[in-house]
């Protein structure tokens, strides 16, 4: 017994001494376990009111921003250098119970297209609402809290938007953009859409990207001056191309143009300079008004108000899911999903999702990394059901360079893909990870419960996330809620428990993960950068 307490108490300090070690110089990152300091968390938003009446005072909800993956730029928010093994705590919101909801999701039909009368009519009826939102570029991140925008990672060809170049490493206040809605993140530049409907971009402009009809860099975000009518309803971006979708569905589309057709133009509108163009010009070839759109890296997919899916661009990896490798400008439908109704798109650098109304999500194109959730590393000529998540009802996908993510509704994260830094938040994973994993959170001694993730955005080599906190005492049976100390534990096996309710426990270290029924504690220990864990289980009188 005294053994296994001294190799607890010795990979605890293990833990503990990486979680805090200085970063180190150079490419090189420190490894880190989730924060030891979760209590001095920022809160990057202390909702408040104007009421004075304290027995009117709304109840508030804490959501936890979290990054895992690699930090080497400062992509993880969490103000070093740093390899996130699993999610890890980057700041807290503090906000309206009930009272919050994403901004916009990424390539998702609008609120008009699939939200009820009576359900919009209760929206307009609530106060306060907070709304939020996410994105991942290939080496930075941003959030959007009530239309402020908060940025960090690298800086190269002000792709932050300060002014300057310099790196940031936590969540900072973009001081020049107000009333933001959403942001797309590409590769060397960043895209903003307001919510009066004006796009702003800044960052390096090589190929036309930004839409300024110049291909110098911009430091600030500069307003887009397109020729659409109307007011801009969506934005999407990737590495060197954006576009961006108007109130009526119309699209326009800029940036890099090599001969693939990813813009979907035509052969009478190309390139106007060295392989790109740099003003928005519309996708006429559309025949349906479109809704959202998603850039992947050499291709652009668009969805229509009534759900299809069109797309057009490189498809010599069938990035385009027509069974062929036949690529070309002319934006066509996929045949396979001409009757399925498509609610969210979601494109990689070689490899898209789909998500459809049922819940089920389908992949296609390079599965060179695993990305597809196949099982495999075949690529994929047709769209195909990720069958692995097929006991899901999944509500929500995302894709990075090549890493997938989808969200089930009850707040569950699965991630598949590409592991090499660490980028799936699941430790011990191999370099290729062709099956989606469910990535748990580790249970902190900050007074919270469990993690429910309502948003999800994946970098190159990175992800965050935002999951709802609940109070910690709402994990608790309603019988015995005082906490129970771990005096001795036993090694054994991790049996499947029955009806556990997660919690968190008194022990020196708070790098646990924790299930209590009435007659086990079960402890989860991640030890070390390897990503090696151990069950550990004691028993204890109810």
């Amino acid at each position: 017994m005294a053994t296994i307490r001294h190799r607890i108490a010795t990979l605890t300090h293990r833990l503990s001494s990486s979680a805090v070690a200085p970063a180190t110089s150079g490419a090189s990152c420190s490894y880190s376990s989730s924060s030891s300091l979760t209590s001095k968390l920022p809160i990057l938003y202390p909702f408040t009111t104007d009421t004075t009446d304290p027995t009117n005072q709304p109840d508030t909800a804490t959501l936890q921003l979290l990054s895992w993956g690699r930090g080497a730029s400062g992509q993880l928010g969490g103000g070093k250098e740093e390899i996130r093994l699993y999610p890890s705590p980057v700041a807290n919101l503090v906000v309206p119970k009930s009272s919050f909801s994403l901004s916009q999701t990424p390539g998702r039909l609008g609120e008009t297209e699939t939200t009820t009368t009576a359900t919009k009519k209760k929206k307009k009826q609530k106060k306060d609402r907070v709304e939020l939102a996410i994105s991942c570029g290939f080496s930075h991140s941003s959030l959007i809290v009530n239309g402020a925008l908060w940025v960090w990672g690298k800086g190269d060809g002000g792709r932050l938007g300060f002014g300057h170049e310099d790196s940031l490493f936590v969540p900072t206040l973009n001081p020049h953009l107000d009333d933001v809605r959403s942001v797309a993140l590409g590769g060397l530049h960043s895209v903003a859409l307001t919510s009066a409907g004006e796009v702003f971009t800044w960052g390096y402009g090589g190929f036309g990207a930004l839409g300024h009809s110049v291909y110098h860099r911009e430091l600030f975000p500069r307003l887009v001056k397109g020729s659409w009518e109307g007011t801009i309803q969506h934005i999407a971006t990737s590495g060197m191309h954006t576009a961006a979708v108007t109130e009526s569905g119309e699209l326009y589309i800029w940036g890099r143009e090599e001969g693939d057709g990813r813009l979907g133009l035509g052969p009478g509108r190309g390139p106007d300079h060295a392989g790109g163009l740099s003003i928005p010009c519309k996708v006429k070839e559309l025949p349906f008004p479109v809704a959202a759109v998603s850039c992947g890296g050499f291709f652009t997919m668009a969805l229509t108000k009534d759900g299809q899916l069109w797309n057009w661009g490189a498809n010599s990896n069938y990035e385009l899911g027509r069974g062929d490798k036949i690529g070309g400008w002319k934006p066509k439908p996929i045949p396979s999903l001409q009757n399925v109704r498509i609610i969210q798109i979601a494109s990689g650098g070689y490899h898209s999702l789909a998500l459809a109304d049922d819940g089920k999500v389908l992949s296609w194109g390079y599965g060179g990394q695993g990305q597809l959730g196949h099982g495999s590393i075949d690529n994929q000529k047709i769209p195909a059901v990720v069958e692995a998540l097929a006991h899901e009802h999944i509500v929500y996908i995302s894709c990075g360079g090549s890493s997938s993510a989808a969200l089930t509704d009850k707040g569950k994260l699965y991630m598949w893909g590409n592991a090499t830094d660490s980028q799936l938040g699941v430790p011990g994973l191999p370099a290729v990870q062709p099956s989606p994993v469910e990535v748990n959170f580790l249970m902190e001694d900050d007074g919270l419960g469990p993690h429910k993730v309502l948003s999800v955005a994946n970098g190159a080599s990175h992800a965050i996330c935002l999951a709802l906190r609940e109070s910690c005492i709402d994990c608790f049976p309603r019988q015995g809620r005082h906490r129970r100390r771990l005096d001795s534990m036993h090694e054994g096996a991790f049996h499947g428990l029955q009806s556990l309710t997660r919690c968190r426990l008194s022990t020196p270290s708070t790098l646990i993960n924790a299930c209590v029924d009435a007659r086990w504690i079960s402890v989860k220990l991640i030890l070390g950068s390897k990503g090696y864990s151990r069950f550990l289980q004691r028993d204890f009188e109810a």
